[in-house]
């Protein structure tokens, strides 16, 4: 390159960078704090996970263990400080089966809302659905019950919810709507899950036509 060419693209840099410099400098920074920004982030997701993972090994000795009192105080704990993980869930199950237990159910029931509150997995929210509205149920709370089932469930998940909206709606001696759920129940069950479809088909039987 010729010292004239050279000149030339100096000052060419020169007048780009008078009109663009300080936009290109904004970017650059932008770009670099977004990704200090989203390392962080990673971190401080990665240090709650293995934080929450301690917290959640003591949950399950003191389920192993029985300790009714340290089992509500750790799950307090996991959700106050680590709802936000998949442990928040895992622990409101546990907690809650421990609870019911020992005898506590409305502490199981608490247990079991938290987790249809927060939980991050469909799955979690259904099964904690499932159980509460087979608390709900054993307290002769239908419409409550009724009322928590009342959103179309995730496929998996269609069997059961209709299998327990018939034990409500048989409950409450609604026995057509309950015929119509457990026959949606039957419908949508696992072709090869017999023993549920054994269960279902009985409950219906016993509905008389």
């Amino acid at each position: 390159m010729s010292y004239h060419d050279e000149q030339e693209s100096i000052e060419s840099f020169k007048a780009w960078w008078a009109q663009w410099g300080n936009a290109a400098t904004w970017i650059v920074l932008i770009a670099l704090v977004a990704a200090a920004g989203w390392n962080g982030w990673n971190f401080w997701q990665r240090r709650q996970a293995a934080q929450a993972a301690v917290l959640y090994e003591q949950v399950q000795q003191a389920v192993a263990s029985g300790d009714k009192a340290k089992v509500s105080r750790v799950a307090a704990d996991m959700e106050d400080r680590y709802g936000s993980t998949a442990y928040g869930q895992m622990t409101a199950l546990a907690a809650a089966k421990a609870l019911y237990d020992a005898g506590d159910e409305a502490a199981a029931k608490a247990q079991l809302q938290w987790a249809v509150d927060h939980a991050k997995d469909d799955e979690y929210k259904e099964i904690a659905k499932l159980r509460l509205a087979g608390l709900l149920l054993d307290e002769k709370a239908y419409d409550q019950g009724l009322a928590l089932l009342g959103d179309t469930p995730p496929d998996a998940f269609k069997a059961l919810v209709a299998d327990r909206r018939g034990d409500l709606l048989a409950a409450q001696g609604k026995r057509d709507d309950a015929r119509t759920a457990y026959q949606l129940a039957l419908d949508t069950v696992a072709k090869n899950d017999t023993s549920a479809r054994q269960l279902i088909q009985f409950k219906l039987d016993a509905l008389g036509s």
